[in-house]
């Protein structure tokens, strides 16, 4: 069962409840009884088994990522001018 996120309009207190997929969303706050609004957050996807490769949906030739450059050297600094 997914965990779902809410969020206080009123006095901003911020509680996660785990629900069922055909439960009916939250509407009233359990610490002050004002309106709630779900929070969504982003959901990363991870294809995991032996049929998905890195590679797979990269294209190995022609590629726009152009290949890592040598190390730069800082140029040295420059002498600080003589007090005159």
């Amino acid at each position: 069962m997914p965990t779902y996120a809410y969020a206080c309009k009123d006095c901003s207190h911020a509680f996660e409840i785990v629900q069922s997929f055909t439960d009916n969303s939250l509407t009233s706050c359990p610490e002050c009884q004002g309106s709630l609004r779900k929070k969504f957050n982003s959901v990363g996807v991870v294809f995991k088994g032996s049929g998905f490769y890195r590679n797979d949906s990269r294209d190995t030739k022609g590629s726009s990522v152009p290949p890592a450059a040598a190390p730069v050297t800082p140029a040295a600094a420059p002498a600080p001018a003589a007090a005159g």
